[in-house]
C-alpha cells in the first residue's frame, strides 16, 4: 500500500515535469549529410576548375551540373538507404510475431534475460513477462525494441530522406558557385568562392557541433578544414596535369 501511495505521489511531479529532448536526430542527420557533400564537392570542383584556368562561365555551368547531378544521386542514396530499413524492420516484425505465436516461452526467457542486463533480478520482472504475455502487441514491440534495437519508422521516412538531402544538397552546393556569378575571371572568383565557403563550412560546422552534442568550436574547425584540403588538392592537381603553353 504504501509503494502504491508513493507512486500516486510521483504522478504530479510527472505531469508537470515536462522533459526537453532532441527528437529530430534523422532530419539533421540528413541535412548533415547533404550540406556537407554539397559544400565540399562543388567547392573542390570549382576550384579545380579554376586552376586549369577555365572561364566562369564554364566552372559555373560544370558546378551547376554537378549540384544537380549530386543532388539526384545523393536524394536516391538517401531514399534508398530509408527504405531498405523500413523493408529490413517489416522483416523482422514477421520473425517476431512467429516466435511470439509459435514459441512463447522462449520469447519469455528472453524477455527475462533482456531485463536481468538491467540488473532485475527473477521476482522482479516475473510479473513483467506475465504482463506481456496478456498483451501480445506489446510484447511484439518489446522485443523489437530491446531485443533487436530496432525503432519503427516513419511511414513517409524514405521520400522526407531524399528530399531532405537534395535539397540540402542544393543548397550547400550553391554557395561556392555565387562568386562565379559575379566576377567574369576565374582566378578572382575563387578567391571569393574560398572565403565565402570557409565562412559557410564554419558556420555549418558550428551548427552541426550544436546539434549532434560535440564541442561546437571543434566541429567548426574541423568541418573548415575538411573542405580546404579537398579544394586545395582539386586545384593542386588541375595545376600539375594542365598542359604547358609554349
Amino acid at each position: 500500500m504504501a509503494d502504491l501511495d508513493g507512486t500516486r505521489n510521483q504522478l504530479p511531479l510527472l505531469q508537470h515535469h515536462k522533459e526537453k529532448h532532441f527528437t529530430a536526430g534523422e532530419i539533421v542527420r540528413d541535412i548533415i549529410i547533404g550540406v556537407s557533400d554539397g559544400l565540399t564537392v562543388p567547392f573542390a570542383l570549382a576550384a579545380g576548375l579554376s586552376g586549369a584556368n577555365a572561364s566562369s562561365s564554364i566552372v559555373l555551368t560544370a558546378g551547376i551540373a554537378e549540384v544537380a547531378a549530386g543532388a539526384i544521386s545523393m536524394g536516391l542514396g538517401g531514399y534508398l538507404a530509408a527504405k531498405s530499413e523500413a523493408d529490413q524492420y517489416k522483416k523482422e516484425l514477421r520473425r517476431e510475431e512467429e516466435e511470439i505465436v509459435l514459441v512463447p516461452d522462449t520469447e519469455a526467457a528472453e524477455v527475462g534475460d533482456i531485463l536481468e542486463q538491467y540488473g532485475i533480478e527473477a521476482h522482479e520482472y516475473g510479473p513483467v513477462v506475465n504482463s506481456l504475455r496478456k498483451n501480445p502487441q506489446a510484447w511484439l514491440h518489446f522485443m523489437m525494441r530491446f531485443e533487436l534495437g530496432l525503432e519503427k519508422p516513419e511511414p513517409k521516412r524514405a521520400i522526407q530522406s531524399a528530399l531532405t538531402i537534395a535539397i540540402s544538397y542544393i543548397l550547400g552546393g550553391l554557395v561556392p558557385l555565387i562568386p562565379y556569378m559575379f566576377f567574369p575571371k576565374a582566378s578572382e572568383a575563387v578567391l571569393a568562392s574560398i572565403a565565402l565557403t570557409l565562412v559557410a563550412l564554419l558556420v555549418f560546422g558550428y551548427a552541426k557541433g550544436y546539434f549532434t552534442g560535440n564541442k561546437p568550436v571543434m566541429s567548426a574547425v574541423q568541418t573548415a578544414l575538411i573542405g580546404a584540403i579537398a579544394s586545395a588538392a582539386a586545384y593542386g592537381m588541375a595545376k600539375a596535369i594542365q598542359p604547358r603553353q609554349p
